[in-house]
């Protein structure tokens, strides 16, 4: 008997455990940097929280093209704890409008999530 309760046990265990998963919550999912003037490097930083159950790892946040680079922690995210993705942009010889994403992955429920950025780069004068 006893030997069948510990195996109900175990199961029960494992079962709960294995749903056990983190979510990631954006406080925003875009930013819109409005008008910039083209030279310097514009930076966001997406805040995020982990509402799940378990810890978060961010595995990748790839951009839509070289001129925008994500940067975040390797850590695991905890349940409840923050952090955030700093995002830039690359001005420098891009005049005009402007639409990028970040694909962000990670072991999370949500396991992917795009983020955008646009906004319009007003080019150096020519004196």
């Amino acid at each position: 008997m006893k030997r069948v309760l510990f195996t109900f046990v175990a199961v029960l265990f494992f079962a709960v455990a294995s749903h056990a998963q983190g979510v990631l919550k954006f406080e925003t999912e875009s930013h819109d940097f409005g008008t910039l003037a083209e030279g310097p490097v514009a930076t966001y930083s997406f805040k995020l929280t982990n509402t799940g159950t378990a810890p978060v790892v961010i595995s990748r946040a790839m951009a839509s093209c070289g001129c925008t680079t994500p940067e975040w922690s390797k850590d695991p995210i905890m349940p409840g704890a923050t952090s955030e993705i700093k995002v830039g942009y690359n001005t420098s010889g891009r005049p005009g409008a402007f639409k990028k994403t970040i694909t962000v992955t990670s072991n999370a429920e949500n396991s992917t999530v795009i983020l955008r950025i646009n906004g319009t780069v007003t080019p150096k004068s020519s004196k």
